[in-house]
């Protein structure tokens, strides 16, 4: 019997490497999209740091090019598309925002496009974002809530989740959204502020640097751990009736609490070490995120498993671990 077949866009980022890793745990037939860059010597080094590398088939294609993205498609014909790909860091889409916009809107757009024409049976999961919430209009934010987005990668990821409901009514694709508030790991990109603390108390702990530099401390997330969240991912498309769905874990602490757990889990005294720059701030902030995970809970059986605690530890020991054997990730 031949095996089920998914298609993961981004797999090489912190969310496809575990969502990868994830669906060869279910047996799948995992294929992901390649954007061939410079940087080709590192761009697989989540999937090797997650041992799985050799187990996904790989193919060039980026989302701005829907000629590929249909070649792609009919080449793979897979049962099941993620769409986890798109320029994601906030800070970079104010000096790109074009770019944010045509890789992380109108290639959301591509991908449904490729789907709808060449593989209508097939399920899409696209990758919705807490910062569509923005300049927040409810205390708790859930599926109901008013977006109001403050970037322009908020805007986009706003633009990519209203054409995924759109495909979903106009074209009855299977197509869901996954709102997901945030989620790290020791996959995080080194230029997100928590990859970015564990980094600097691993550096500081091993001796190579005494300060750590950052932004705003007083901003509050809802921060869980990206393995849990891509089984929510999974578990969108197996249901009869796609729908969209806040992923969180409905606590939000601030960014100076995250920081406080890092440096102590190394023994260390965060007061001692960090400095504010005005160099990391934003032109528009975004205060506060905190989702409501209870129709995720309700409707598919998904709750978090890794506390913040359990998330601050594993990502300082993973950053001590790289140093101290001279990896980088």
């Amino acid at each position: 019997m031949d095996r089920k077949r998914a298609l993961i866009t981004g797999i090489t980022g912190q969310d496809g490497a575990y969502l990868a890793q994830f669906l060869l745990s279910k047996g799948y037939e995992v294929h992901g999209l390649l954007r061939r860059s410079a940087s080709a010597d590192v761009i697989g080094s989540r999937l090797r740091w997650l041992g799985i590398a050799d187990s996904v088939v790989l193919h060039d294609g980026n989302l701005t090019d829907l000629s590929g993205l249909l070649r792609v498609m009919q080449e793979v014909k897979p049962a099941e598309v993620y769409n986890l790909a798109a320029q994601s860091f906030v800070k970079s889409s104010w000096q790109q925002p074009l770019l944010t916009g045509s890789v992380t809107g109108l290639g959301a757009a591509n991908m449904l496009e490729a789907v709808r024409i060449a593989c209508p049976d097939a399920r899409f999961y696209q990758a919705s974002s807490s910062e569509m919430y923005g300049l927040i209009q409810e205390p708790v934010q859930s599926e109901t809530t008013p977006f109001y987005p403050r970037s322009p990668y908020a805007a986009a990821k706003l633009y990519a989740h209203w054409m995924t409901v759109n495909y979903r009514e106009s074209f009855g694709l299977h197509a869901s959204s996954g709102i997901l508030f945030n989620h790290e790991s020791p996959l995080r990109g080194i230029e997100f502020v928590t990859r970015k603390i564990t980094d600097g108390v691993a550096r500081i702990k091993l001796g190579m640097q005494d300060k750590l530099a950052l932004g705003n401390m007083d901003a509050k997330r809802d921060w869980g751990h990206a393995r849990d969240y891509v089984q929510a991912m999974w578990l969108m498309l197996q249901q009869d009736v796609p729908e969209d769905y806040v992923i969180a874990t409905g606590r939000t602490v601030a960014v100076s609490e995250f920081c406080r757990l890092a440096f102590e889990h190394a023994g260390l005294t965060m007061e001692d070490h960090v400095v504010q720059d005005e160099r990391y701030m934003r032109p528009a902030e975004v205060d506060v995120l905190l989702g409501n995970p209870e129709k995720a809970r309700k409707n598919l059986g998904w709750a978090p498993e890794t506390t913040l605690e359990m998330l601050v530890a594993e990502m300082v020991e993973a950053d001590l671990q790289r140093l101290r054997h001279h990896e980088h990730l």
